[in-house]
Formats: structure tokens, sequence, C-alpha cells
């Protein structure tokens, strides 16, 4: 979705620099050109030659080098982007002052292409009135930023100020550069996450769907040019990039939430919603009584938001949903599809690592049969499912 595409990436002091690898990697999957400029602090945490061997250009790391060679003008012209991934609090206050004591300040002050920056520092760092003040200012100046999230840090510590993943950096510069449009003027609907239904006001009924295969999908197609509304139960992900979320908690919340979002040209039902309920409600705490059996839980079906979507009045032009299996799990998919009433089911087997963790095996259930996938990681699933998506959804003899 890059292709021809040029992306001028600044490596700053952060310990995590070393994802600048692999977000290097990624842009250059996705067809993008990368020339990388590396700070002293950079340096200190990512080596001139890994980021060489995984760009395939020259670092650029010395601003008196660069002036007897190719110059920071000329370097500060050639890219359509310049990506900072990650940006120190330093750097971020070198850029707020305009200081150019280096190849990528001088850059960032010369340059007339858009700018990117994705933060990383510690906790304390971020929340400084001291870089609230450069965030402000550089935002003013329509510098644009991705992150930082909030979650474990190096330090034994946690707080915001962690660097974005390498796919949400990825996702917001294709956005940034307006990569593609396969999904122009199309409306998708997506859920991710689970549901939490309350068993009274402190306990709840969940499971261990983090999320983040749906958030994946939704930035997916974003990226692709759709308007994306996620409908997301509690997880603990920052929203994806170009994508419009809604929060709810329950299942009810989720299908009410749904409804209103219609109409779409295509909805996908990753969250993993729980089949049931508590029937009764409580408002005050369930107390354990001292030598007295658990109280019954009586439990009462969900409503089934993917069979209702399915069949709706509004029903999306394509509709897929997910299936979480532990044995016969194609088998079970496609009984599924044929049952709910929609056109594709993602079946995956949940038994190993698949919730909570970054990689997933599916296969594709569609009236034509079933595709294999292999295992992927989770933005490479999304990505292969919104190419998908977006050919059945323009495709006018067929859903499927």
């Amino acid at each position: 979705m890059l292709t021809g595409r040029h992306v001028l990436l600044v490596v700053s002091g952060s310990v995590a620099a070393y994802k600048a690898l692999e977000l290097t990697r990624m842009l250059r999957k996705e067809g993008a050109q990368v020339t990388p400029i590396l700070t002293a602090g950079g340096a200190r945490f990512v080596t001139r030659e890994a980021l060489a061997a995984i760009s395939g250009a020259r670092v650029h790391d010395d601003l008196w080098a660069a002036e007897a060679e190719i110059g920071h003008i000329r370097l500060a012209r050639m890219a359509e982007l310049v990506v900072v991934a990650p940006a120190s609090a330093d750097l971020l206050a070198k850029m707020a002052a305009g200081l150019t004591d280096d190849l990528a300040t001088c850059v960032l002050l010369a340059t007339r292409a858009p700018i990117l920056a994705a933060p990383a520092m510690n906790p304390a760092m971020w929340e400084h009135a001291a870089t609230r003040a450069n965030i402000a200012t550089l935002r003013a100046r329509g510098i644009g930023f991705i992150g930082p999230e909030d979650g474990a840090m190096a330090e034994p510590e946690s707080g915001p100020g962690r660097l974005a993943e390498p796919p949400a950096i990825l996702a917001a510069v294709a956005a940034r550069l307006g990569a593609s449009t396969a999904l122009a003027g199309r409306h998708v609907l997506v859920t991710s996450g689970p549901t939490h239904e309350p068993i009274d006001p402190v306990r709840y009924i969940a499971n261990r769907s983090s999320g983040k295969q749906g958030h994946a999908i939704a930035a997916a197609l974003a990226t692709l040019g759709a308007r994306v509304t996620l409908v997301s139960g509690p997880v603990a992900l920052p929203d994806p990039p170009g994508v419009s979320v809604v929060r709810v908690e329950t299942a009810r919340d989720m299908l009410a939430a749904c409804e209103a979002a219609l109409p779409a040209d295509a909805a996908i039902f990753a969250a993993a919603v729980a089949d049931w309920r508590s029937e009764a409600s409580p408002t005050q705490k369930l107390k354990k009584q001292p030598g007295q059996a658990p109280p019954p839980l009586a439990l009462t079906l969900n409503p089934d938001i993917l069979a209702t979507i399915a069949h709706h009045a509004q029903r999306p032009r394509l509709v897929v949903g997910f299936a979480a299996e532990t044995e016969h799990v194609v088998e079970h998919a496609r009984e599924k599809r044929l049952r709910k009433g929609c056109d594709w089911i993602v079946a995956n087997d949940v038994s190993g690592d698949v919730m909570g963790g970054d990689a997933n095996t599916v296969h594709i259930i569609t009236a034509d049969g079933t595709e294999d996938w292999p295992r992927l990681s989770k933005q490479e699933v999304a990505e292969k499912l919104a190419a998908r998506v977006a050919e059945a959804v323009s495709c006018p003899a067929s859903r499927a």
C-alpha cells in the first residue's frame, strides 16, 4: 500500500529504538523506500549496520559528513513524510525550540514534508509540564502524533510513555500519506474484545479476549480508506488511528451500538461475546455467608449479535463472523456460518496462546469452501482479511 512512497525515519535515543527495526521492515514490506537518520542517542540502542541491513539504504548519522556528500537540505526535501520513531523527550524539546545541533534536528527544521512523531519516554517525563507544553507547541505547528501507549516500561514501572507498536505506526503512516483508496467511500463495522456481563456490582462473567485481532482489523480497513466504526468491549489497547470507536461493556450494549452504526457496507464480528449473562441483576454485592453454599447463579442467553445483523433489515452486503473453537475447528465453523446466516466465518483454534497472543492461525469459511491460512501475526491476518473484504464489496456479483 506504500509502493513508491518515500519515508525519512528518524531514530532517537530511547530503549524502544529497537522497534524502529521492525517498523522499517514493515514499511519496506508495504513497498516504501526508507531513508534512516540515526541520532547519537539512538545509536546507543540500535546499530547503524542493523538499520542499514533492514532498510536497504545508507544510514545518515553525522551532520558534517552529510554536508560533504548530500546535505541536510537535500535530505529534508527528499521524503514525502518524516517519521520520528521513537521520539525522545529531548528530541521533542529541541523540535519545539527549533534547535539544530545535529543532523536529525537540522533536517526536522528544514523539511517541508509532514512530520509524524511517535513519543517514547518514562511516564514522569511524558507527564511533565515541559513535555506537555512542547507537545502542544508541536501540535499547533501541524506535527502529527501516534501514541504513546500506556503499559510496562523498561524500568520496573508502568504508565503512559510506551512507544506505539509498529503496526499502529504503520497504519498512521499509511493514513497520513493517503496510501490506499480501495475502500474509499465504504463504511465498515467491526466488533472487538470481550464483553463483561455483571453478576453483581463487583463481579462479572468475561473471557480472555484481548481485542488485538479486532483492533488490528479495524486499523487495516482504515488504511484502505474505509470509514470504520469499531464497537469495542473492555480492552487495554489504544484506539486504532483513523477509526471511530464506540466503547461498550455488555453484549446488549454491543448489539445496540452495532444497530446504531448501520447502514454499513460490511460488518466483521471479531468480538468474543459472552453467550450467557446472569438472569438476576443484584444492586448490592453478593455476600459469602459462613457455612452456607454459594448462591445459585442462574444464566440466560445473551442476544446473538452476528445472527441479528445477518438477518437485519439493514443487513450489510458482507457479514463476517468469527468462530473461536478448541476442537473440530473447521467443522464447527461451517455449521456456524449456516446457522448464523453470515457470508464468511473466520475460524481459529483458541486452545493455545491465541487469546492475548500476537499470532493467529485462521481458516476462512465461505459458501465456496475453506481457505486455510498459515500461522501469521495478527497484523498480517488483519491485512489479508481487509484486502479480501475490499475485493468482496467491490465485486457486484457476489458477497463471497
